[in-house]
């Protein structure tokens, strides 16, 4: 990472709308969302949440709603599995609702929401995810599959991870995945990989970051998603790629490239989670929580870098809330009964 700039990162553990200025591209569609006045930008990921508030959904959204004022967020990214356990059966299913628009309610959320499909929208109609109908029912809401963000000195560049995995197609065990304007899988994949390489090219921003719903490095349930290691993490490397981003574990991890700067942060704690799995690997881990939570990104252009200090604190005025400091990397631990916290260098 060549150029100082700073990043705020928090962890947010449980045991409005943005106007959008469409620009034209050969490749990825683009959005454009300005950053603040200041030179700043705040945000908030989440990941694996759509079950109509039960698996402590609810307690995720009411705690996004309090960090989500206290920084002033620009918007929300959802990085798949937006609704279970099939996605929408149609435009008119009542899950959209029942799991977003009455979940997602605080005045700090109405903003908007840059959504990815994972799998589990995949086993349903994953098209009606992406249908301009849900704006009219939500105007927070945008989904597609593979897409750009520019917010001036950041870049957020959305992949459709679902059909890299080979196993979904040759060994879909009683799931029906929805492949229209998907299959051919390899012809798919080559477009997808195409416009990402012309995209990350052709970027200039400060920070690149990518979002995903599947894992390209995790210690958790899934793992390394193989297919992402072989296609995708290598063109992360070759462009710089400061920061990948994903869901599918349901947990909170960050973990840092032992060969490059790129460092994976899993946001799938969005309701259902505590899985149980821990399986160290050779990358870096830096944190691990297997709980519900969410993530939030405060980046700046100017500030020290490079430098990664770890601290353990429990503030003394709120018994629930604790953080881990990792230099510029905060993440915060917010739960109902105990603090489990266990950041590794």
């Amino acid at each position: 990472m060549a150029s100082p700039r700073s990043i705020t990162l928090f962890l947010i553990l449980l045991w409005g709308s943005t106007i959008l200025f469409l620009s034209s591209s050969a490749e990825l569609q683009r959005f454009t969302h300005p950053a603040k006045t200041d030179g700043s930008l705040s945000l908030l990921a989440v990941g694996d949440w759509g079950r109509r508030g039960t698996y402590n959904q609810s307690q995720v959204a009411y705690q996004m709603g309090r960090i989500g004022e206290e920084l002033d967020i620009d918007f929300v990214i959802s990085v798949g599995d937006n609704f279970y356990e099939s996605g929408l059966t149609g435009v008119n299913d009542t899950a959209f609702i029942e799991s977003f628009s009455n979940i997602y309610t605080a005045k700090s959320l109405q903003k908007q929401w840059y959504s990815v499909l994972g799998n589990h929208d995949y086993r349903g109609n994953a098209v009606a995810q992406l249908d301009p109908v849900l704006q009219i029912l939500d105007n927070r809401w945008l989904c597609m599959r593979s897409f750009m963000v520019d917010a001036e000195f950041a870049q957020f560049f959305f992949v459709d991870t679902t059909p890299f995995v080979e196993k979904y197609w040759t060994h879909p065990k009683d799931n029906h995945y929805d492949w229209r304007e998907v299959a051919p899988r390899e012809e798919y994949i080559k477009g997808v990989l195409e416009d990402l390489d012309s995209a990350l090219k052709e970027s200039m921003a400060t920070w690149k970051i990518v979002i995903g719903h599947h894992t390209i490095r995790s210690v958790s349930d899934h793992g390394d998603t193989i297919e992402l290691v072989n296609l995708l993490l290598p063109m992360l490397k070759a462009y710089g790629v400061d920061l990948y981003i994903n869901g599918h574990d349901h947990c909170l991890e960050h973990i840092r490239s032992t060969d490059s700067p790129i460092q994976f942060l899993t946001s799938g704690g969005g309701s259902k989670a505590w899985r149980g799995i821990f399986t160290p690997t050779t990358e870096k881990l830096q944190f691990f929580h297997d709980g519900q939570g969410f993530i939030s990104l405060h980046l700046t252009k100017t500030d020290a870098e490079g430098r990664i200090e770890l601290q353990l604190q429990v503030k003394t005025d709120t018994k629930d809330l604790g953080y881990c400091k990792l230099g510029a990397i905060l993440m915060w631990c917010v739960m109902e009964t105990a603090l489990r916290l266990n950041c590794k260098i």
